[in-house]
């Protein structure tokens, strides 16, 4: 067998012991630090200087990314409509992703370009906390301010202090003027659910009969509203409280409902909105009729009231109470008659 064929193993090992174990009869060698390869800013200040700009430039980027969200934020109000929403957003996103992107590339840039990329080697030792070894750490941290060369780089200090300083206005400003904002909570305990509105498909709108519905059938059902009014932010808010579940049992599988003669004919329709933490409950098991919610497993007996049988939801969901009206449409009768979605301060029940 050639060579090739047989490669022999990079260090020799030998039989040790009695039991046949094999002790390593070499080590490897230390390969130490790889050669140090100077960077072109270390032997050219002028491509340092240039380096030093960019870096400057990307941090003046990010201060105006900041400044530019603050416009947004105050220039660009939603004015009630889902477009009007959607511009405020992507404005506010835009302008936090430039301050934040040019943070991130400056202090990147500058770590690979102007701090000392030099390799250095740290011997392991014990992690008592003695003067010597306080007094190494805090020599470290001045070697390494001394390697960053921000002393000797005013430009780079004052425009990095300029975005970090104006970036927490990005966050902080939208959060303090909402304070003092619509705190009304009463508003959870009612719906655009009332009596006569018919149910309608999600998302099209289309009505819905009871002669549609077979066993077994599940819907997302929202209150049937005119087309027109569906694109208004009004209309997305309000419709967050109103989704429902409407499910299609066999009238002999119901044991009861959550209202008393809340239900049709064996049709059942649920708040979709968890009682936990207001996640959406759409996991519907027909043979069970059991309900999960997917965010942290809470799981209800639309069959028994909507009760809960697992997980860490304490109330049952409030029941939507339908009927159908002259021309066979479904219809509610009323609105939940207690607030959807989990507890807070001033819910009863």
């Amino acid at each position: 067998m050639s060579e090739n064929q047989n490669p022999q193993p990079s260090h020799d090992v030998t039989p040790h012991g009695g039991d046949g174990t094999l002790a390593q009869a070499d080590r490897f060698a230390d390969p130490g630090v790889p050669e140090h390869h100077p960077r072109l800013a270390d032997s050219d200040p002028r491509a340092a200087k240039r380096n030093e700009r960019l870096i400057a430039l990307l941090f003046v980027v990010s201060a105006i990314g900041t400044v530019g969200s603050l416009v947004a934020y105050f220039a660009v109000r939603p004015d009630g409509t889902t477009e009007g929403v959607r511009l405020s957003t992507l404005l506010l996103g835009v302008g936090m992703a430039v301050s934040l992107l040019g943070i991130g590339i400056a202090a990147v840039h500058w770590a690979k370009t102007l701090m000392s990329n030099k390799e250095y080697i740290e011997e392991r030792h014990s992690s008592s906390s003695s003067a010597e070894v306080r007094e190494t750490v805090a020599t470290q941290f001045q070697d390494g301010y001394k390697d960053s060369g921000i002393a000797r780089r005013p430009v780079l200090l004052g425009s990095v202090g300029l975005a970090l300083a104006l970036f927490p206005l990005s966050i902080a400003v939208p959060l303090v003027s909402s304070v003092g904002g619509d705190w009304n909570v009463s508003k959870f305990r009612h719906t655009l659910w009332q009596k006569g509105t018919r149910l309608a498909y999600d998302p099209s709108g289309r009505l819905i009969k009871a002669a549609d519905l077979t066993v077994g059938s599940v819907a997302h059902v929202i209150p049937d509203v005119p087309a027109e009014e569906r694109e208004s932010h009004h209309w997305i808010t309000e419709k967050a409280k109103a989704v429902v579940l409407l499910v299609r049992l066999d009238p002999r599988d119901l044991k009861r409902d959550h209202r008393e003669g809340a239900s049709h004919d064996g049709i059942v329709a649920y708040s979709k909105i968890c009682t936990h933490v207001g996640c959406p409950v759409a996991l519907y098991e027909q043979q069970t009729h059991h309900l999960l919610c997917p965010c942290h497993q809470s799981t209800f007996d639309i069959a028994d009231g909507a009760k809960v049988v697992f997980g860490p939801a304490k109330r049952p969901l409030p029941q939507l109470p339908i009927t159908v009206d002259d021309e066979g449409y479904l219809v509610a009768e009323d609105d939940f008659n207690e607030p959807i979605g989990p507890s807070y301060w001033e819910r009863l029940k």
